[in-house]
C-alpha cells in the first residue's frame, strides 16, 4: 500500500502546483522524506500521515481507498437488499475487504465499514512491539473526540503530561485537540478499535487562513499561508 499512498499523495501536490521544498516548509519535515515517501521508498510515521493528508486536502477515504464513488456503490448495493418490512439491511463489510495502511515503525490502520459523510471514522489499528504514533517523538493532535478500545496487547498513551498504560479490555476517549502520542512498549503487538467522532463536521467549520501575498500555496482551491499552522490532526497535524 506504500506505493499507492505515495502515488496519490505525489498527484494531490503536482494538482495544486506545489513543489516538494514548499510542502515539507509547510509542515515541518525535509524534502528529501516526502520524496521517499511519494516514491514509496520509506513509509509514512502516523503524525507525518495526517499532516500530508492535511496540507493536501486527502480524506481518510481518499488514503484508504473509499472514494465517495466505492460509498455509494455500496450504499446501493444494500439499498437494493430490503428486509421483510420493507426496511434497509445494513451494509457488510468482510475482513478480507478492509483497505489498510501500513506505516513506518510497524502502524497498521486497517478501515472499517463507514458509510458517505457519517460522523464516525473507524479504524482497527495495530502497533506492532516498538511502535510509535510519532517516530520523531512529537505528540499530535487534531480536531474531534477520539474513542478507543483495547483488544489485545499493551498501549501506552501519552496524553498531554500525564502517561497511561491500557491493556486488553481498557478503552479511552478525550478531545482530540489535546496533544496526544500512543508507543507500544511492549514485546506483543497491540490491537484496538478506534472511533475519531466530529472530526469531518469541525473541519468543515474552520475558517480559511488570510491569504499572504508573499508566499503561499493552494489547498483544495483555496489560497493558504505557508506557514500555516498544521496543528489538527488529520486536517492540522504537526509531523
Amino acid at each position: 500500500m506504500t506505493t499507492e499512498i505515495g502515488a496519490l499523495l505525489r498527484r494531490a501536490r503536482l494538482k495544486q502546483s506545489m513543489s516538494l521544498r514548499s510542502l515539507a516548509s509547510a509542515i515541518g519535515v525535509s524534502a528529501s522524506l516526502i520524496s521517499q515517501v511519494e516514491t514509496g521508498k520509506t513509509q509514512p510515521s502516523v503524525s507525518t500521515l495526517y499532516s500530508l493528508s492535511n496540507y493536501l486536502g486527502l480524506s481518510m477515504d481518499d488514503l484508504l481507498g473509499n472514494s465517495p464513488s466505492e460509498i455509494t456503490s455500496l450504499k446501493r448495493s444494500a439499498a437494493a437488499m430490503q428486509g421483510p418490512h420493507g426496511t434497509v439491511l445494513p451494509a457488510v463489510q468482510y475482513a478480507a475487504d478492509n483497505p489498510s495502511i501500513e506505516m513506518d515503525n510497524g502502524v497498521r490502520w486497517e478501515r472499517l465499514a463507514v458509510g458517505e459523510g457519517g460522523p464516525a471514522e473507524p479504524l482497527l489499528v495495530t502497533y506492532a512491539p516498538g511502535a510509535s504514533s510519532s517516530i520523531e517523538g512529537k505528540l499530535m493532535r487534531h480536531s474531534g473526540f477520539e474513542y478507543a478500545y483495547i483488544l489485545e496487547g499493551e498501549l501506552t498513551l501519552q496524553l498531554e503530561f500525564d502517561t497511561y498504560v491500557l491493556s486488553a479490555g481498557d478503552s479511552l476517549q478525550f478531545d482530540s485537540v489535546r496533544p496526544h502520542m500512543y508507543t507500544n512498549h511492549g514485546t506483543v503487538a497491540a490491537r484496538g478499535v478506534w472511533h475519531v467522532v466530529g472530526r469531518r463536521q469541525q473541519n468543515q467549520e474552520m475558517p480559511t487562513a488570510p491569504e499572504n501575498p508573499n508566499s503561499r500555496v493552494k489547498k483544495g482551491g483555496t489560497d493558504l499561508n505557508t506557514a500555516v499552522d498544521v496543528l489538527d490532526a488529520l486536517d492540522r497535524f504537526i509531523s
